[in-house]
């Protein structure tokens, strides 16, 4: 645990959270893959028994855009739309960062089902996942809350001990 955020940690006993309230409804356990999209990208992995199996970082979309910036000779990073085939600099920004990201998570997903022979649930959060949501073909839920509920659900195995 000290080689690993907090932040991830939370969001990570949040996810699990999720997967046995699933299965108190009757569903079955599962892996889950867990995105946290802001300033930086994390994707971290549980299996099904809720293990932590990894997870990825990467630069958010502030950052892949101020890196170009500075790293490129008169490059100035305007906000740009996302586009299936871009066709200026803007846009073609903007959604090389997005589709950056998605493959990533894409990526991770079907590890993550391959090595676990089940589809994982994913769960988005941050401040940026609106932008990540229409990209991907995956299934998923975009939790705002999902630190919040890993800390209710560390207080509540606190105080059953």
């Amino acid at each position: 645990p000290a080689r690993l955020g907090a932040d991830r940690w939370v969001a990570l006993a949040g996810a699990r959270g999720r997967v046995l309230a699933d299965v108190a409804r009757g569903g079955t356990l599962r892996p889950a893959l867990v995105v946290m999209v802001g300033t930086a990208v994390t994707v971290d992995a549980l299996d099904a028994e809720g293990h932590f199996l990894g997870g990825l970082i990467l630069p958010g979309f502030g950052l892949m855009q101020r890196a170009l910036e500075m790293g490129t000779a008169g490059l100035k990073v305007p906000t740009g739309e996302l586009a299936e085939f871009p066709t200026n600099t803007s846009d073609a920004l903007m959604s090389g960062g997005i589709n950056a990201i998605a493959g990533a998570m894409e990526r991770q997903a079907r590890r993550l089902q391959a090595r676990t022979g089940q589809a994982p649930l994913l769960l988005m959060s941050g401040g940026a996942a609106p932008k990540l949501a229409p990209v991907t073909d995956l299934p998923f839920e975009t939790v705002d809350t999902l630190i919040f509920e890993g800390l209710l659900v560390l207080q509540s195995r606190r105080l059953a001990l």
